[in-house]
């Protein structure tokens, strides 16, 4: 669905009255095309004292083909990224910023008291106004919960509530996310650097990933454009809307995908895979034969890499007003399904090692929602299934992470009553409603083989809703 406002807000007159009548004036938002580069402009690097990642974002940035600029605190930056052959130098001078960059990165791994805090405060004070629209906002940050002191973990878990401030401070299209890096993780950056400074991350913004020693298999992408390249993913609810922006996305990056949906969506389910050049599978994965029935299709076709559960459905009523055959089916759908669904696939060896699992939660499970108690709880439940999970399935070299989207344009969300519609497009950072690609794009940033350092994550694919934050 178009959201017209959008379009008017950015017009030579909408402009003007937006301004005069201090509306939100949303900026359409840059997203990935195939073929362009990362990052299209310069980095700015800063860092606190006894920085840990300098080394290895020089490698990366390297890998990315990313220029380079290095604020007057890092002066030990040309030094790491010279050998390589990267062209950097430094940003402005003690009094002046320099050029306009599409993104910055801040290592804050070495920052172990709060005292030393004002080395956030330079950078960002000589950099907020010089990021570019749509540009990135990275603080690379060691996991609170991993600190050696009370002070080291004080001030990391500080950095939560900076990154979402700037996020909401920048605004023009621009993010900010940061990243708890664990020692040993290095070699994980890259993946997330590629998702997280591209036009693919357009709508995830304010979040806290957490990356890990890898589990499983380390493989980087033979070929960055297409870093799934003879994967088996399964993508459920297939036939239309987010489902089917997902299956296009695992096609698009060299997946082999495999389309379900319920019998009853069949037309629509047999055009996106015929599309796609996909199998279609009709299948009602809320019968008590759907575990089985799916672990007999992923073992005929060799096993599956990667199972997207994104098939959900919703029963709103208060609850005082709900039946419970409408409980039972929400809950029964959304969560107990995926349960079943994972044990069998795992216990039956129908999960390739490498394997990655992704569930669709939602902003409904981190918020609540009137009238939805049982999608609320569902959702929830696939927030504390995907963390209970995760060191489980890491023994066996499988992953598992959520994403949560908020406002997506749907056919679902098209129908909700124009006030309530136009309030959940605008009240985030980004002023207006997400796509589904964007959903699409962070599941595959999950799926991906570079992504192994990522489980037990929930990502918000909610332009930094206001709800729940």
């Amino acid at each position: 669905m178009s959201d017209s406002y959008l379009g008017f807000a950015n017009s030579p007159l909408g402009s003007r009255v937006a301004s005069m009548l201090g509306l939100p004036q949303p900026l359409p938002l840059e997203r990935y095309q195939p073929g362009q580069p990362v990052v299209r402009g310069s980095v700015l690097v800063g860092a606190g004292p006894d920085a840990k990642l300098l080394p290895a974002l020089a490698g990366v940035f390297k890998a990315i083909g990313a220029q380079t600029v290095a604020h007057r605190d890092v002066p030990q930056w040309m030094g790491l990224a010279n050998p390589l052959g990267m062209m950097t130098g430094r940003w402005g001078t003690d009094d002046q910023p320099g050029e306009k960059v599409k993104a910055l990165v801040f290592d804050a791994t070495g920052l172990t008291d709060s005292g030393q805090s004002d080395a956030l405060y330079r950078f960002f004070h000589d950099a907020a106004r010089s990021v570019l629209p749509c540009g990135r906002v990275l603080v690379l940050g060691r996991a609170p919960e991993s600190c050696t002191t009370p002070r080291q973990a004080t001030v990391q878990r500080a950095l939560e509530g900076l990154t979402r401030s700037l996020a909401k401070e920048l605004k023009r299209g621009i993010t900010a996310q940061l990243v708890y890096v664990a020692e040993g993780a290095e070699d994980q950056l890259e993946g997330a650097l590629r998702f997280l400074l591209s036009p693919r991350s357009a709508y995830v913004s304010a979040q806290v990933v957490r990356l890990s020693k890898p589990v499983g298999p380390v493989a980087a992408p033979q070929d960055w454009a297409q870093p799934l390249a003879g994967k088996k993913v399964l993508v459920t609810g297939a036939s239309r809307g987010i489902g089917a922006a997902i299956a296009e996305v695992m096609a698009r990056d060299g997946a082999q995908v495999i389309c379900l949906d319920v019998p009853q969506a069949q037309a629509g389910l047999d055009e996106v895979a015929q599309r796609l050049g996909a199998k279609a599978l009709a299948q009602d994965i809320g019968s008590a034969e759907a575990p089985q029935a799916l672990v007999d299709a992923a073992l005929l076709d060799g096993g599956w890499d990667v199972v997207v559960h994104n098939a959900g459905i919703t029963r709103d009523k208060t609850i005082a007003n709900m039946k419970e055959h409408l409980w039972q089916a929400v809950v029964n759908v959304n969560l107990s399904t995926q349960e079943r669904i994972n044990d069998a696939l795992v216990a039956s060896g129908a999960l390739k090692t490498g394997a990655r699992i992704v569930c669709v939660s939602s902003i409904s499970g981190i918020a609540g929602n009137l009238g939805q108690t049982n999608y609320a709880l569902s959702k929830a439940g696939v927030i504390g299934m995907v963390q209970s999970m995760a060191p489980v399935l890491a023994e066996q070299g499988i992953t598992i992470n959520a994403v949560a989207p908020g406002f997506i344009e749907t056919q679902m969300t098209a129908a909700v009553p124009f006030a309530i519609r136009e309030a959940g497009r605008r009240m985030n950072s980004m002023g207006q409603g997400g796509q589904p690609v964007d959903v699409a794009e962070t599941i595959a940033w999950f799926a991906s083989p570079a992504s192994s350092g990522l489980t037990g994550n929930v990502v918000r694919v909610c332009g930094q809703s206001l709800l729940g934050a």
